[in-house]
């Protein structure tokens, strides 16, 4: 097996392009440095790096020794910041605002009736950005969605923890047309004005799945914004039944058929996710399922 230690010395030579450069990042000499790699290169059986004339490069063998290079340090990173959080009492989360609305604040509150200490911080953001985050061990764990009806998404790098499915249902004004119904079909808002997050997220592509174009003049994923856009008359949309809760002066409505979908689900490492980080996917499970 590859001595880890030579590795990561030749990573730093590769990523510096120079022995005396990786020596002072490493804290050795050079001398030290390129026999480190020299003998790397005598346990690979071939030459990772080309020493020409004031310059090196890589060889082909060298340049794949380097992505798994990247990886091992990468990895070796979390492990340390991991290490260091094992004994904090603290949990550091990311989710999208629908989540931050409803079952975040439920499973936090039931973690933090068990363990009283215990210091929790939350942030917004999108699920790419939290995804990394928990990847570079910033967040111990990130709460993503995505349309149920669609392939599972993964991540790399991190394991994913499904917490389940919820139905999109329509939010109405109070004094909207189908406000009395309990149950409307999506071709029959195809006139009104909507707000959703984005112009090709899953409110849009659930009505062109309907047969039309929606009319989107109110961007946004602001649970508070849609709930006064909503409220106000401005606008229809769709929102999830456990966000539609939360929704105070607007009129929820099933949609007919087979309505749309999303699947919640959980980012954690994929190795070295603690006790504490766990228990938060099962409360989060909790907080779905709870009526």
């Amino acid at each position: 097996m590859l001595d880890p230690r030579r590795v990561l010395t030749f990573r730093e030579v590769a990523r510096l392009r120079s022995f005396s450069l990786a020596g002072e990042s490493l804290s050795l000499t050079q001398s030290a440095v390129s026999q480190q790699v020299a003998a790397l290169e005598r346990e690979a059986g071939t030459r990772l790096l080309r020493r020409g004339r004031g310059e090196l490069s890589l060889t082909p063998a060298g340049a794949q020794l380097l992505a798994h290079a990247d990886v091992v340090s990468e990895r070796l990173r979390l492990a340390d910041r991991q290490l260091a959080d094992s004994a904090a009492r603290e949990l550091r989360i990311g989710a999208f605002p629908s989540a931050l609305a409803t079952i975040v604040p439920a499973a936090v509150s039931a973690l933090l009736r068990a363990d009283h200490e215990l210091r929790v911080t939350v942030e917004e953001g999108r699920l790419d950005d939290l995804a990394a985050a928990v990847r570079a061990g910033r967040l111990h764990l990130a709460v993503g969605f995505q349309d149920a009806a669609e392939p599972l998404r993964e991540h790399a790098g991190l394991r994913r923890h499904d917490l389940g499915e919820e139905p999109m249902v329509a939010a109405l004004p109070p004094d909207h047309r189908l406000a009395r119904s309990r149950q409307v079909d999506l071709a029959d808002l195809a006139g009104d004005i909507w707000t959703a997050p984005s112009a090709d997220g899953l409110v849009a592509r659930t009505c062109r799945t309907a047969g039309f174009e929606p009319r989107i003049a109110f961007a946004t994923s602001d649970p508070l914004a849609i709930r006064a856009l909503v409220a106000s008359g401005l606008a229809v949309t769709l929102t999830s039944r456990l966000l539609a809760g939360q929704l105070h002066g607007v009129r929820i409505a099933a949609v007919r058929g087979e309505p749309a979908r999303r699947a919640l689900y959980a980012l954690l490492p994929d190795a070295g996710a603690r006790a504490i980080d766990r228990a938060m996917v099962r409360e989060l499970e909790a907080a779905l399922t709870t009526p």
